[in-house]
């Protein structure tokens, strides 16, 4: 797996996007068309793990946090960033999505979710924030923002 197999496969994806509004209805398409048990989901969670072990993913560390963004948004990529997120039972830092935020979870210890959420997608509408939270284990997280857009808080809530 390289970087660049690994933006072709998100290219695809955030094809599929285009247009379709950040809530519960893209939630409940990404899990029905690309859940957990599908190859879109077996292929991207190969190349995380991949990126991740070969050091091309999740390339920063800090506050118990590896983490990084891998790809600024581009027409390619139909508007996204991709950020990816290696957590083990840890909150991090608060946040609002001003355009919303799509997540992919992967668990990397069997029983670990992210957000109450285990294996699948998560969509968070403009305008949600969180304390993005992994528990019970080990977990990666694909990251989507549209427009790159992400505000972190001055102070946890």
């Amino acid at each position: 797996m390289t970087p660049e197999q690994f933006r072709q496969d998100i290219a695809e994806l955030t094809a599929q996007l285009v247009g379709r509004p950040l809530g519960a209805e893209l939630d409940q398409w990404l899990n029905t068309e690309h859940g957990k048990d599908s190859a879109t989901y077996a292929r991207l969670r190969a190349s995380c793990e991949a990126g991740v072990a070969q050091g091309w993913l999740a390339q920063r560390e800090g506050g118990g946090l590896r983490y990084g963004r891998i790809f600024k948004p581009a027409d390619d990529l139909h508007g996204f960033s991709v950020d990816v997120v290696d957590m083990k039972d840890i909150a991090g830092p608060h946040h609002v999505h001003p355009e919303g935020e799509i997540d992919l979870i992967m668990p990397m210890d069997e029983g670990a979710t992210f957000d109450g959420r285990g294996a699948g997608w998560l969509v968070c509408p403009p305008g949600s924030a969180h304390r993005p939270t992994v528990r019970q284990g080990r977990a990666l997280v694909l990251y989507l923002l549209p427009h790159g857009r992400i505000e972190f808080s001055a102070t946890p809530a």
